[in-house]
């Protein structure tokens, strides 16, 4: 991987299987960045943060690291281009973390959005575990131990990487401009910042259970695409249908391209998705037409997809292989930014020459 180049860092909670919520709000950013040489990414498996709120379950973290490093080889993170590691081999980002906590105030951690929001969501009630209220910390460790310039992310995690920013700002005020300030990047279309979940209850989550897996076989993809909430009140085709709220359709703006409706809804006489949608405002286009477009094309998405975690499957060891060598590039890097950031703050005492001759003159004026 060429150095001197800007830097993204990103990762992901080991709480399960990926799905396609992550392939289109930040994982199709990730290989599209890996892949234009522009850059230098750190991919990292989030195990640490994820026992903030699995603590006393930590077996369903420890079986799930794999999981989530199969389904990035699987959509196409490639080792020799990034660096794929797991947060908790890398003990500096915990250093960092502690360090950066004396640069926060617990209101105004409190204060964040995101973190508010999946409290209520976890339902902690008073009993908010504290390294869950520190998640925001534990993030801007991350970043800026391999001076991450990007930030590949969802819309909803924008509260974190601003607070992220803040905290640099702060330690750069305090200790001279050491780190640096992460910048978020979205996926390309505002379609794919949140996708919802197949029930169409909220957006695509694991703990609720209304995902398609980045792994699921066809005919689990089959079933869920044709159990997907559309409009309740479009009972028969000759009726006119509601295209907003209707997760089909939502799917379609954040999957489609125009070259599907030739191969999979020819001499329709569609040349758009707004004449799909048009078509079914005004009657006359099935739930079932829809969902069968729409599996065709997730199918078209999820086939290369699945065979490539095929083979990673089977060849487990070159995995742990692969996980093991990002962990000691990672660390490497992680060190040096712990070495700078403890010179500036004036604790690399041992090494500190002008604090050892300082002490030198002072007890020898003193004698």
């Amino acid at each position: 991987m060429a150095k001197n180049l800007p830097v993204f860092v990103t990762g992901d909670r080991p709480t399960g299987k990926l799905h396609l919520g992550h392939l289109v709000g930040s994982l199709k950013k990730r290989v599209e960045m890996q892949n234009s040489g522009k850059y230098q990414s750190f991919i990292f498996i989030a195990d640490m943060q994820a026992l903030t709120d699995n603590a006393k379950n930590p077996e369903k973290i420890r079986k799930s690291v794999l999981e989530v490093a199969l389904d990035y080889l699987s959509v196409g993170i490639d080792p020799e281009k990034s660096t794929i590691f797991i947060q908790s081999q890398v003990p500096e980002l915990c250093e960092l973390t502690v360090i950066y906590l004396n640069l926060v105030t617990v209101a105004r951690l409190e204060r964040n959005p995101t973190v508010k929001s999946e409290i209520k969501e976890k339902g902690f009630g008073e009993s908010i575990p504290a390294g869950f209220l520190v998640y925001p910390v534990s993030q801007t460790a991350d970043t800026t131990a391999f001076m991450a310039n990007f930030i590949p992310t969802g819309e909803d995690q924008l509260p974190m990487t601003e607070q992220g920013r803040e905290i640099v700002r702060s330690f750069n005020n305090i200790y001279g401009k050491v780190l640096v300030e992460a910048e978020p990047v979205l996926a390309d279309s505002k379609d794919c910042y949140r996708l919802p979940g197949i029930d169409g209850k909220g957006k695509m989550s694991k703990s609720l259970g209304n995902a398609i897996y980045l792994s699921d076989d066809t005919q689990t993809v089959h079933d869920k695409v044709f159990d997907m909430y559309t409009d309740p009140e479009h009972i028969k085709v000759d009726m006119p249908g509601h295209v907003e709220g209707n997760v089909v359709f939502t799917y379609l703006d954040a999957f489609m391209k125009p070259e599907h409706i030739e191969k999979y809804l020819p001499n329709e006489g569609y040349k758009s998705l707004d004449d799909i949608k048009a078509h079914y405002r005004r009657g006359g286009l099935g739930d079932v037409k829809i969902k069968k477009f729409l599996f065709n094309i997730l199918e078209e998405i999820l086939s290369p997809i699945r065979e490539k975690r095929k083979y990673y499957e089977a060849h487990i060891d070159e995995v742990i292989d692969i996980l093991k060598k990002g962990c000691e590039r990672a660390r490497a890097v992680a060190q040096d930014t712990v070495k700078r950031v403890r010179s500036a703050m004036g604790i690399e005492y041992f090494s500190d020459d002008a604090l050892i001759n300082y002490y030198k003159t002072k007890f020898q004026q003193d004698d």
